[in-house]
């Protein structure tokens, strides 16, 4: 199938209709034009046997050039064996956490998934186990000691060289 086969002339003419069509630019990726008016990138693929619409976002907001650009990405990732509405969603899932880890910041709460944020758990999970005292100094020698160095980082990269780096800076 031929590949970029219309100008931005031929979409910003579109008008809508009764009924909702769409205008192809080839090899998937097409213009959807809505009754009420809107227009819609849309990329049309199959993977894992399943046929797949990506919404790349509403024209002219989103350009021609920058639309084929995602359609080839997403082409790319197909061919890579990777599911590109799936890695639009983690991508989208990623931006969230890091807005949310930022709120979380300013503040002053740890961040979520870091060690910090784990330990505070945890330390909640065995408050009834210890005594009030006991309590305070495990809160206390986390802040101190391991908060500095390791509470920012995200739980699953710590790996032993930054546990040995906080120990060392203990002794």
């Amino acid at each position: 199938m031929a590949k970029n086969l219309n100008k931005d002339v031929v979409y910003r003419a579109a008008k809508s209709k009764e009924k909702d069509y769409t205008i192809s630019d080839g090899d998937g990726l097409h213009l959807l034009i809505k009754s009420s008016g809107s227009k819609l990138w849309q990329f049309v693929c199959i993977f894992g046997g399943k046929r797949q619409k990506l919404a790349l976002g509403i024209y002219p907001n989103n350009t021609l050039e920058s639309v084929r650009r995602k359609a080839e990405e997403a082409r790319e990732q197909i061919a890579n064996g990777i599911d590109p509405s799936e890695a639009k969603k983690q991508s989208k899932l990623s931006k969230e956490i890091d807005i949310e880890n930022a709120k979380r910041k300013a503040a002053g709460l740890a961040i979520l998934n870091s060690f910090e944020h784990a330990a505070r758990e945890w330390l909640k999970s065995i408050k009834h186990l210890n005594g009030a005292t006991n309590h305070i100094k495990k809160t206390s020698r986390l802040e101190r000691l391991a908060f500095p160095i390791l509470g920012d980082m995200d739980i699953t990269a710590i790996k032993s060289a930054d546990v040995l780096k906080t120990l060392k800076c203990v002794f």
